[in-house]
Order: structure tokens, then C-alpha cells, then sequence
């Protein structure tokens, strides 16, 4: 496991090596073309091609990828003195080199590019890292207690994929008990109140094929929850569709319920999508936030936003950024108050804001933090989490990606109340088949949708 850590520490730091170089380049590049007289061009690629090599060597002198251990406050001073020795060594090669030097505007241009790239690229590329990190612990549960759960816990055990901490095992059926006793944390009758008071991120079914009901009791138990589930085969029969065959450590295992958003290609394209059009959201709606800001507090008293408690991926909470559109808002964490039609703290600015949905437009900081995406499943207070899951077959799956500010229920006219069965179920079966079927075109649809159907905002009060 201690060489799996350094060869992912290696890769990214070999990821921070290839952004520096490319930030110096592209630097250089839009220097060349804004003040570049091409009568010294050779002598300025050979400045750039000096200062790359001069880079290399402050970088390993100063130990900038190599130890991913040291405080960001820490690496930031490094990275400002490599930064101000490149930039001294920059000017006094024009000094020494005189007429054979390129135009000065270059030199300027160059030095002043470096942070005005690097810092936004190095708040993207960090995020992006972060998200990307392959050593994450898993809070993993073994549904079996025989031969079969036993070489699922050493191999688990050995895996160079992930960190795992095994919290225990299920017992499933009679068997051999090939486990030590005191890892045995109950059977399937306890699995859901042991699901409910404690931390599990998946659960690792090793079961024999005959024991088919069994394992469909494992998955029914896991979906209330909202855990992700891997099993060793033998499969089928109680599976379904959604599966699929993938290396797990040394062993052939299913992912259960394998969805589109669970390719590495498919996350990272979505991810871009979401950071390229919030960014770009942000900077031509900022004259509308200021306008809206404004006219909140010409309306009525208090805060200019409102920032509940609610339900993200894996069932994590985050804060949610909303303009007040209510005289009297509900609690931000454990609130319960549902908004209904002709609701009397609705704000007269408010009924305009919340119908043509630009209460929600702040949530576009949400998605550049990471807690949400431009499109996703509605992001549901606590309490209404709980009766959803409650009465609504494998709800929780919603949770397998981030919620969104708009999604394929919305667009859909189930936005709003949910207070009968056909609202609930029909706003669930809408968020599941956006996760089981998502694509990036239906992304983009589903924008367009937000933007310009009317259906969109039949339901909004």
C-alpha cells in the first residue's frame, strides 16, 4: 500500500510539473504574439527554452514536487521565491545580452502572464486533484462469512486500488465460519438498523450463487441506503440491466448498478462542463445579482441571501446559496416548512423571483465549489430525504451524482410540492432514469429546457 501511496503522489506531482510548464508556455506565447517584432525571435526562444530549464532546476532545488506533506502556505512561499528568481534570472539575461536580448514588452509580458495564468489554472487543476484522488478510504461491509468473504477480506486487504477499512461481516446463511467472530457485526434481519448507525461507503457481497435471495436482500438493504454495492460472482438473476464486469484489487467483480456517470471519462467531461458554464454564468450575471441584491433589500428586511442545510452526493450535506425571497424563511438546518401556493411569507419581489427561478441563479457558486452541477437531481432537505426514502423504491440511487440546480424532473413539470404518492414517485422516477441514462447532450437539453419551456415553471409559486 505505501508504494501504491508514492507512485499516486508521483502522478500528481508529475500533474502540477506539466501545469507550470504549460502555464510558462502559454505566458509565452501570448507575449510573442502581443509585442513580439520577430526581429529577435531566436533570441527569444531562447529565453523561454533558459527559463524552462531554469525552472526544472529551482523546482527540484526548492522541492516543489516532491512533498505533497508541507502546509499550502508553505508551497505558496515557494512557489513565490522559484517565481522571483525566474523573473530576476529573466531580466538579467536582457541586461547582459543587450542588443542581442529580445523587445523588453515581451520580457514584461511574460513575467506578468505567469501568475495572471497560473493562479486561476492552479485553483481549477487543484479542484480537479481532488476530486481525481485514487487513495480514498471506503468504509467497506462483507455480506458472507465463508471461504468466499474470507479471500475477499485479504485480497481487499492487499488492494492496490483504494485504502479499505473493513468494518465487518454479515452473516447471510449457515456457513463454515471462516472470519474471526468478533468481526461478525450481525445478519440481514440487523443489517438495516447496523446500516443506519453506522459509516459505510459499499458492500462487498461474497456469497454462493444458490444463496440468490440472500443477495437480494444485501442490494434491497443497500439501495434504502444508498450504498454502493460490489459482488464477487456468481451473478445474475437477481442483478438486473444495470451491471458491470470490472477488476476490483486481484479479483473479477460487478459493479451493481453501474451508471453512466461512474466512467472516469464521463465525470470529468461532466465536471468541466459544470466549472466552464458556471464561470462563464457568474461573470455575465453579475450586473443581475447586483441589481437583484438591490431590490431584496428595497422589499424587505433581512439578508440579501438565504442558505439552507441540504442532501448532496452520498447523502452528504452542504450549504445551499438561494436569494431570500421570504419574509420569514425556515430554519437552514432541520427545517421542515414546505412553500406552498400563496404563501403569505412570500415576498412581493420574491413571487417574481421564484417563478422565473432566479432565487436560484447564487447556486452557480455551489457547482465552482464542487457541492453541486448545472444539472442534477433537486437537492432535498433532510426531512423530506427521509420520507422520500421512505416511501419511494430505491430512491437514494439519486444520490450516486451531485445534485443539480436544474434537472430532468424540473424540466419535466414536477418541481414544487410533493405531497401526494404521483408526485413523489413521479419526481423519483424521473431523477433515476437522468442517473441511469445520463449523456452530456441531455445536459445540454435539459438547459435549454430550463431556459426556454414553459412547462418548466408550471409548477413554480
Amino acid at each position: 500500500m505505501e508504494k501504491v501511496m508514492i507512485k499516486s503522489k508521483q502522478i500528481v506531482n508529475s500533474v502540477y510539473f506539466g501545469r507550470d510548464i504549460f502555464v510558462l508556455f502559454i505566458s509565452f506565447l501570448f507575449s510573442l504574439y502581443l509585442f513580439s517584432d520577430r526581429e529577435y525571435m531566436g533570441a527569444e526562444w531562447a529565453l523561454f527554452l533558459s527559463m524552462f530549464f531554469s525552472w526544472f532546476l529551482l523546482g527540484y532545488w526548492k522541492n516543489l514536487y516532491s512533498d505533497n506533506s508541507v502546509r499550502k502556505g508553505s508551497k505558496v512561499y515557494k512557489y513565490a521565491q522559484t517565481y522571483i528568481m525566474l523573473v530576476g534570472f529573466a531580466f538579467v539575461f536582457f541586461e547582459v545580452f543587450g542588443l542581442l536580448a529580445p523587445n523588453r514588452n515581451v520580457l514584461i509580458a511574460f513575467s506578468l502572464g505567469i501568475p495572471l495564468i497560473g493562479i486561476p489554472l492552479n485553483y481549477l487543476l487543484n479542484r480537479f486533484v481532488e476530486k481525481i484522488a485514487v487513495n480514498q478510504t471506503k468504509h467497506t461491509l462483507i455480506a458472507g462469512i465463508g471461504d468466499s468473504a474470507n479471500h475477499a477480506y485479504k485480497q481487499l486487504q492487499s488492494s492496490q486500488l483504494a485504502t479499505h477499512n473493513i468494518k465487518g461481516f454479515i452473516k447471510c446463511k449457515e456457513e463454515e465460519c471462516q472470519v474471526e467472530q468478533d468481526r461478525i457485526v450481525g445478519d440481514l434481519d440487523a443489517m438495516n438498523q447496523y446500516l443506519m448507525s453506522n459509516k459505510v461507503d459499499e458492500i462487498v457481497i461474497a456469497l454462493p450463487i444458490k444463496v440468490s435471495k440472500k443477495v437480494k436482500r444485501v442490494i434491497d438493504a443497500a439501495d434504502y441506503h444508498g450504498i454502493r454495492v460490489k459482488y464477487i460472482p456468481d451473478f445474475q438473476g437477481v442483478l438486473g440491466k444495470s451491471y458491470k464486469l470490472c477488476r476490483y484489487g486481484n479479483m473479477d467483480v460487478i459493479n451493481v448498478r453501474q451508471v453512466p456517470l461512474d466512467k472516469k471519462s464521463a465525470s470529468i467531461s461532466k465536471y468541466v462542463f459544470d466549472v466552464l458554464f458556471s464561470f462563464f454564468a457568474l461573470l455575465f450575471l453579475m450586473p443581475v445579482f447586483a441589481i437583484i441584491a438591490i431590490l431584496i433589500k428595497l422589499d424587505s428586511d433581512g439578508p440579501i441571501f438565504y442558505c439552507p442545510v441540504r442532501i448532496g452526493k452520498g447523502g452528504k450535506p452542504f450549504r445551499l446559496f438561494k436569494f431570500r425571497s421570504m419574509k420569514v424563511c425556515d430554519k437552514a438546518v432541520g427545517g421542515s416548512l414546505s412553500t406552498k401556493a400563496g404563501d403569505e411569507r412570500i415576498t412581493k419581489l420574491g413571487r417574481i423571483l421564484r417563478k422565473y427561478s432566479l432565487d436560484e441563479l447564487p447556486q452557480f457558486l455551489n457547482v465552482l465549489l464542487g457541492d453541486m452541477s448545472v444539472v442534477g437531481p433537486r437537492p432535498h432537505r433532510s426531512y423530506l430525504n427521509q420520507q422520500f426514502q421512505s416511501s419511494e423504491e430505491k430512491y437514494m440511487i439519486r444520490h450516486y451524482c451531485k445534485p443539480g440546480i436544474t434537472g430532468w424532473a424540473q424540466v419535466n413539470g414536477w418541481r414544487g410540492p410533493t405531497e401526494t404518492k404521483e408526485q413523489k414517485s413521479q419526481r423519483t422516477q424521473h431523477d433515476l432514469w437522468y442517473v441511469e441514462n445520463w449523456t452530456l447532450s441531455l445536459d445540454f437539453k435539459i438547459v435549454y429546457m430550463t431556459v426556454f419551456d414553459k412547462k418548466t415553471h408550471l409548477s413554480a409559486f
